[in-house]
């Protein structure tokens, strides 16, 4: 007699936890929130907040003291139409540019330079970087020195190879040159660590083979290190559009006020006053805090395109 086959029972189903409700998950995690919150908290207080309130106080008109006048977007409409505004976006594009393209030049060269010393590196990329790190009122107070009409370095210099003095601090081009000199001679360092940063990464096996291959160092520079740096030439351009864009403290000690101008004024004929100085001269010296909210808009704006700008060349450059 045939026997029916065995039939195994279904496994029992096992009881699934409940759910665990999402607020106290994240309850039970409140000690790790609360050591990130101070960052967020200070980035609230003195970031986010300040600047939505920078864009709401652009459409209004105010003092800093009395009631604010909503004023809609006329004062962007007079921005657009301020001929001392557009004048100080000439004045910080022209020192930017007086200041930038010489000092990448010489970052990487530097770069260059400390990456094949075999001493004495460690001492080198201090000086280089010391610059950085300097007051900027020091360092502008010492180039005020240097440039200065009739007992400065520069003069003394130029007499002794029998050119005429200059007044560098009373004419619109010495104030440019004097002011791009002094943001390349404190940049100058903190790039060339950067640029030295990335040239160590550059894998020596490209060096040989080129050396195999017969290339010269002009060759090899060309066709090794500067593609292989050009991610890091993009990050120092931008960050140098950023800083020199908002260059203040540079002009405003170097061009010291006297008693018939503004400490915002640039100089004489305004040949050194950039956008954040205007920006200063109308918030402080005119109160008009609503207006100078609305001039810095306009310096975001700039600084946002010409960066845009640079990063899209560079990165064309790179597909070429």
């Amino acid at each position: 007699m045939a026997t029916a086959p065995l039939v195994e029972k279904p496994p029992a189903p096992v009881a699934q936890p409940p759910a665990a409700h999402p607020t106290k998950g994240i309850l039970s995690y409140w000690r790790l929130y609360a050591a990130i919150s101070p960052f967020y908290l200070l980035f609230l207080a003195f970031g986010l907040i300040p600047v939505g309130f920078s864009l709401y106080l652009s459409f209004h008109r105010w003092d800093g003291l009395g009631s604010m006048e909503y004023a809609g977007l006329s004062q962007y409409r007079y921005l657009l139409s301020d001929t001392d505004f557009w004048s100080s976006i000439g004045n910080t594009l022209v020192i930017w540019a007086l200041a930038t393209f010489p000092m990448i030049f010489l970052a990487m060269v530097t770069a260059v330079m400390l990456n094949s010393a075999v001493r004495f590196k460690n001492v080198y990329r201090f000086a280089y970087f010391l610059p950085n790190v300097t007051s900027v009122v020091a360092v502008a107070i010492i180039f005020g020195s240097v440039f200065s009409t009739n007992f400065g370095l520069m003069n003394a210099l130029l007499q002794a190879v029998g050119l005429d003095q200059v007044a560098w601090l009373n004419t619109p081009w010495g104030i440019k040159v004097a002011i791009a000199t002094l943001m390349t001679w404190q940049w100058t360092g903190y790039n060339a660590i950067i640029f030295l940063a990335g040239l160590q990464t550059i894998p020596g096996e490209l060096y040989e083979a080129a050396r195999v291959d017969g290339a010269g160092p002009v060759q090899t520079f060309f066709r090794i290190t500067l593609p292989m740096m050009r991610p890091v030439l993009l990050f120092v351009l931008v960050i140098s559009t950023v800083t020199g864009l908002q260059s203040f403290s540079e002009p405003q000690v170097l061009l010291q006020t006297t008693a018939n101008e503004s400490t915002f004024s640039g100089g004489p004929d305004h040949a050194g006053r950039t956008m954040v100085l205007y920006f200063f001269q109308q918030t402080f010296d005119n109160n008009d805090f609503g207006y100078g909210a609305a001039v810095a808009w306009g310096i975001f704006l700039v600084v946002v395109i010409f960066s845009i700008i640079n990063w899209r060349l560079v990165q064309r450059r790179g597909e070429d």
